[in-house]
């Protein structure tokens, strides 16, 4: 990414998509890989948030799920955290007086290949986190992209608070598409969806007839948070900041994960995905 601000909504590049909320598009050499929504106009019960929806294959396969009937609060990649200091930024029904909501602030940069943005974790209006949140795109090679989401959240209540344990996703998240078939899964350590949920692992793919996922921890503190993966009825992936314990923000302090994850068209075997998680992040991977 270069600073600039060329980089526009895509209402003014496709006017197929004027009725809906403005978004940005990435790209990859000159072709649209995602769509990134920074002001969504959506319920207060979803703890509104931006999401990058749809992200794509190079060859147009979409790999991201939104608002599925029977969870409408899965709303694409984004950062969706089920409790931050008492209040619910995950979303949906059943706790709207304590659901808070992401608000894009501003564009720190912003190009083709990526954006960086300021937001504000704000609750019962009051703000508890600033985050700068950064987007790039990546390129890996023939058929294959790379989408680079750092997250880093600053605690700017004045007072220590801290993000809750659920045992399941609470950080990034990457809702699936529905499929007939689930996709196998499988990281550097197991296979299966019981082999790695629940546990940390350097890199984990997801593989199907059509597209193959690899999503990679880029940083040694975002390695160490366990995979949340569902490969059934409501397919996705995620990472949990707060797995067994809550994880406690110091007031100033900043708390920050980096996940690489690469986009293929096609199935990759566990070789191919290990070759490509080992240029994900700082420190490689093993077949």
């Amino acid at each position: 990414m270069t600073p600039s601000n060329r980089l526009t909504s895509s209402n003014a590049l496709t006017p197929s998509l004027t009725r809906r909320p403005p978004c940005t598009v990435l790209r990859h050499e000159g072709r649209i890989v995602g769509s990134y929504v920074h002001r969504p106009q959506l319920p207060g019960m979803l703890a509104p948030r931006p999401y990058l929806h749809p992200v794509r294959t190079l060859g147009g396969a979409t790999v991201t799920g939104l608002r599925p009937a029977e969870h409408p609060a899965h709303l694409g990649v984004s950062m969706a955290v089920p409790e931050v200091a008492g209040r619910d930024f995950r979303g949906g029904p059943g706790r709207l007086d304590h659901q808070g909501s992401q608000r894009h602030l501003s564009w720190l940069l912003r190009d083709p290949d990526g954006f960086v943005e300021e937001l504000s974790w704000t609750a019962g209006g009051r703000q508890l986190l600033l985050e700068r949140r950064t987007v790039a795109v990546r390129a890996l090679g023939t058929g294959c992209w790379a989408l680079d989401f750092t997250s880093a959240l600053t605690n700017v209540t004045g007072r220590e608070i801290g993000i809750g344990a659920t045992g399941h996703a609470g950080g990034f998240c990457w809702p699936l598409p529905r499929r007939p078939e689930p996709a196998h899964v499988f990281s550097a350590d197991g296979e299966g969806e019981a082999a790695v949920h629940g546990r940390p692992a350097d890199w984990l793919a997801l593989a199907t007839d059509d597209w193959t996922l690899v999503f990679a921890g880029a940083t040694g503190d975002t390695r160490a948070d366990p995979w949340c993966v569902r490969t059934g009825e409501h397919p996705g992936v995620g990472s949990a900041l707060a797995w067994e314990r809550p994880l406690p923000i110091a007031p100033a302090d900043t708390v920050t994960r980096r996940i690489v994850t690469a986009v293929a068209d096609g199935r990759l075997d566990r070789p191919a995905a290990a070759r490509i998680a080992g240029q994900l992040s700082d420190k490689g991977a093993a077949v």
